[in-house]
């Protein structure tokens, strides 16, 4: 039998897992946390990553427990709404016509439950520290010394990923001239916001946010300078967050973190026996929330064509077409959408909004925005 090595459990890891174990391969998944983590992050799950989730029999699980957004908004800071779409125009394309909001923290014990139910183990405290491949399998270095083999190795070990660098797979790309500050708050933003919708882009060209809703709290995205310290970032917030709307009071805000913010895709997504997915691969902003989807994508991709009967073959261009996703797609659409929020020129600005203003008054034009805007048309061909 096949022997698969999964480097991470994250929402990527965990889903190759699954997936290769119900195409029933053996499994063996490396973890260097003590447990799952527990950190917020990506929470914006999208049609076809439902429809895939679906597939790994998890999806009710995660409907039943994550935010259903049957539409999203984009505001301008100055001039408020601007417009709403509604997803509910790709009926026809997708059994889920809606993204769902849930922290990827809670989409793993999920996932964790149901690979226990195949006896599939995860071994914590399993830090990987490199891989080498060659003619016959995968040597997976731990840290605490021990060796793994294996006949491949999906790498979902994220941005910092100790096989990546093992392997000295370029990963090159662009790094943003601002830092991104994420704080989640209690209060409940739709009794203070007129059209506020489950997620928000607000156009600004000094200080745009995304206010996004997941099942506990509202986070708010905003960018943070990059020459000045998280402690004089985290003091001037709760003034930031007075712009956006002023109770008389300071926000309640449970958590507030900030990061850098990178743009950038491994020369390669297969080395030898090594599959990259996720993070290891490809990172991007978080702006449309593609990062997550796009590396689970990449390991339902990397679990059917190890299953096929030719995976040297099914595997090489499996990784050459998530390769040239991440750069034509996650990639394009993921700057795209930051240099729209943050675009300074006054007439591109209105043209943008007018544009969106007419996109949502005609659902043809919807549709066709919004296949895109949610990966639908990064992973099949579409019809008019």
């Amino acid at each position: 039998m096949t022997r698969v090595i999964v480097a991470g459990a994250g929402p990527v890891g965990l889903t190759a897992a699954l997936a290769l174990s119900r195409h029933g391969l053996d499994v063996t998944v490396l973890e260097a946390g003590p447990d799952l983590a527990a950190e917020s992050r990506a929470s914006t799950f999208h049609p076809p990553t439902l429809e895939m989730l679906a597939e790994l029999g998890v999806v009710d699980e995660v409907l039943a427990r994550g935010l259903t957004a049957p539409t999203f908004a984009y505001r301008d800071r100055a001039a408020g709404h601007i417009a709403t779409l509604n997803l509910a125009v790709l009926a026809q394309d997708t059994a889920y016509p809606y993204r769902v909001q849930l922290e990827q923290s809670k989409l793993t014990p999920i996932l964790r439950e149901h690979l226990a139910r195949r006896g599939v183990q995860i071994r914590f405290d399993s830090r990987v520290t490199g891989a080498s491949s060659d003619e016959t399998g995968v040597g997976v270095h731990v840290a605490d010394g021990s060796a793994v083999r294996g006949d491949w190795l999906v790498a979902a070990d994220g941005a910092h990923s100790a096989v990546r660098r093992a392997l000295q797979t370029p990963f090159e790309g662009i790094t943003y001239p601002e830092r991104f500050l994420v704080a989640s708050t209690s209060e409940e933003l739709t009794g203070w916001l007129d059209g506020l919708a489950a997620v928000n882009y607000v156009f600004d060209p000094v200080d745009w946010s995304v206010l996004l809703r997941t099942p506990d709290h509202w986070r708010v995205l905003l960018p943070t300078p990059d020459d000045s310290p998280d402690e004089a970032e985290l003091a001037r917030l709760d003034g930031r967050l007075r712009q956006i709307h002023d109770p008389g009071r300071p926000w309640q805000v449970a958590h507030a973190s900030i990061y850098r913010v990178h743009q950038r895709v491994a020369a390669s997504f297969r080395v030898g026996r090594v599959l990259l997915a996720g993070d290891a691969a490809h990172v991007n902003n978080p702006l449309g929330g593609l990062g997550m989807n796009s590396g689970i994508h990449d390991a339902i991709a990397y679990a059917d064509a190890l299953a096929a009967g030719d995976p040297d073959t099914a595997t090489a261009q499996a990784a050459d077409r998530r390769r040239r996703v991440a750069l034509e797609f996650t990639q394009a659409v993921s700057h795209r959408n930051y240099e729209r929020l943050s675009a300074t020129d006054p007439a591109a600005r209105a043209a943008h909004l007018d544009q969106l203003r007419a996109t949502a008054a005609d659902p043809a034009r919807t549709r066709a925005y919004l296949l895109r805007a949610c990966m639908i048309e990064s992973l099949r061909p579409v019809t008019p």
